[in-house]
Formats: structure tokens, C-alpha cells, sequence
């Protein structure tokens, strides 16, 4: 990952722990998106095992770019990797980043799983990167992730009408949410006040 301000790291929380994903990894993947069949759900990306080795082909090809820096999600309790998330389109020179490619294995969906690895990137990236903005983007028709993103208390930026085509030529609306530094003083403040809870 040459020029790249991104680096490897493990972060750890109470709940679940993110490590940077290998290529071992593909079975866990698969076992994880089983649960639920999440990758019937259209306005999302989680591979299927037709799909998996195209999925972290580019994955993979993004990280050795410096765009990317992709973790596992592992539970704590059980040592199983649950999900997937990532940093993605990373501006190094800039320093922001992208939070994406979440997803969890369905019977951790609902739970505070996605509240404390939302935590724990944003203060990495806040913290260690020195990042000045953090985006999410997802699919207007995901009403789940649009109003879990907008709970973490990131703001909408706007949405990019017609801004990505699919693999059947289907052209999707995306919502840019993001944080900003200035902010991550209260939104850190937020998180912990929810997970405590």
C-alpha cells in the first residue's frame, strides 16, 4: 500500500474485535452471509459463494491501491468472523475516508454489533489517522442502513442521483452521509452514552 496513510491494525471492543481480513478468510465470509442469505437482499454487496472470490479479488486489488483497508468481523464470544467492513475510497492526501461494505451475518443485525464497529472505526480514523471527514454511503432504497448511519450521528451530505449502475444495468441513487472532525467530539460522546446502555 504504497502512499497510502491507511496501515494494518487489529481494533478491539467488548463485543467484537476487527482484524485485517486474509484471503483465509473466504469460508468464514460465506458461513457469515449464509445466515440470513444476505446476498438475496439487492441493494447490498455481501457475496455469495458465486460471487465471493470476484468480491475480494477487488477488495483485495482496492487495498493494494491505498483506496482501502479491509477488516474481519469477529465475535468475541465465540471467535467467529460475523461480517465484514472497510475503509474504502480513502483520500490520502486529503485524509478522509469512507466507512463500507458492512455487513453482518444476520443474527447479529439488530444487536450493538454494528454501534461499536461503527465506534471503533470512527476512532481510529478521528484519533490515529487524523482523518478530517468520514463518509457513508448506501443505496436510497436502504431504509435499515439509512437510518442506522444517521443514529451514529452523521449527517446527510446530499445524494448522487444515478450514480452507480449494477451487474443488470440498474442504475442506483446513493445517500452521502458523513462526520466531520469538528463533530467527533459529541458524536464520540453519543456512541458511548449508547453502548453503555
Amino acid at each position: 500500500m504504497s502512499n497510502c496513510w491507511l496501515y494494518e491494525t487489529t481494533l478491539t471492543g467488548k463485543l467484537v474485535t476487527l482484524i485485517p481480513l486474509k484471503r483465509e478468510h473466504t469460508n468464514a465470509l460465506l458461513e457469515a452471509s449464509s445466515d440470513g442469505e444476505l446476498w438475496n437482499l439487492w441493494y447490498t454487496s455481501a457475496p455469495s459463494s458465486k460471487t465471493i472470490n470476484a468480491y475480494l479479488d477487488k477488495a483485495f486489488s482496492d487495498q493494494e491501491a491505498g483506496s482501502a483497508l479491509l477488516f474481519a468481523v469477529v465475535d468475541n464470544a465465540t471467535q467467529k468472523i460475523i461480517g465484514t467492513t472497510r475503509y474504502c475510497n480513502a483520500d490520502n492526501l486529503n485524509h478522509r475516508v469512507e466507512i463500507g461494505y458492512t455487513w453482518y451475518a444476520k443474527s447479529y443485525q439488530r444487536t450493538g454489533v454494528n454501534t461499536e464497529c461503527k465506534y471503533l472505526l470512527l476512532t481510529h480514523a478521528f484519533e490515529s489517522l487524523n482523518s478530517i471527514a468520514v463518509e457513508f454511503r448506501t443505496h436510497w432504497h436502504n431504509q435499515a442502513s439509512r437510518t442506522a448511519i444517521a443514529r451514529l450521528g452523521a449527517k446527510q451530505d446530499g445524494i448522487l442521483r444515478n450514480h452507480q449502475k449494477n451487474a443488470e444495468g440498474v442504475y442506483r441513487d446513493t445517500v452521502v452521509f458523513s462526520i466531520i472532525d469538528q463533530e467527533w467530539p459529541t458524536v464520540k460522546k453519543n456512541l458511548e452514552y449508547k453502548m453503555s446502555r
